[in-house]
């Protein structure tokens, strides 16, 4: 959306983005909002009972989930937003939602796609 009188600038992308902490007593996002922050990620994110986002991505082997999950983990460390993270046998599976509001929040989505920009598909 532009606004009259101010300059034009592109949304910036997700994965740029920092997450926001959650205090609780905010909503969750809206189906619609979900829905329009879906859009922005990588095929592979699946919004899953408007509760939280998924996605499992493949390797060739252990090393290399394993490796992916540690880049995960510090990042998620770094934005102070933490997802579950599943490891095995050349796969990782990324579960996130915002705790304190037991729902999904635009943190989440920045999450995501912060997760998507460390994947290297073929490690």
């Amino acid at each position: 959306m532009i606004l009259p009188g101010l300059p034009w600038a592109p949304m910036e992308e997700l994965s740029q983005r920092d997450c926001v902490p959650c205090r609780g007593g905010v909503p969750a996002l809206a189906r619609a909002e979900q829905e329009s922050l879906h859009g922005q990620l990588e095929p592979g994110w699946e919004v899953v009972d408007s509760h939280h986002l998924q996605r499992e991505f493949e390797f060739d082997d252990f090393r290399s989930a394993m490796e992916f999950t540690i880049r995960v983990g510090e990042m998620a460390e770094e934005q102070g937003h933490h997802p579950d993270i599943h490891l095995s046998w050349g796969k990782a599976k990324i579960l996130v939602w915002t705790h304190k509001i037991d729902g999904l929040t635009e943190s989440d989505f920045i999450l995501a796609a912060r997760a998507d920009a460390l994947y290297t598909p073929g490690d």
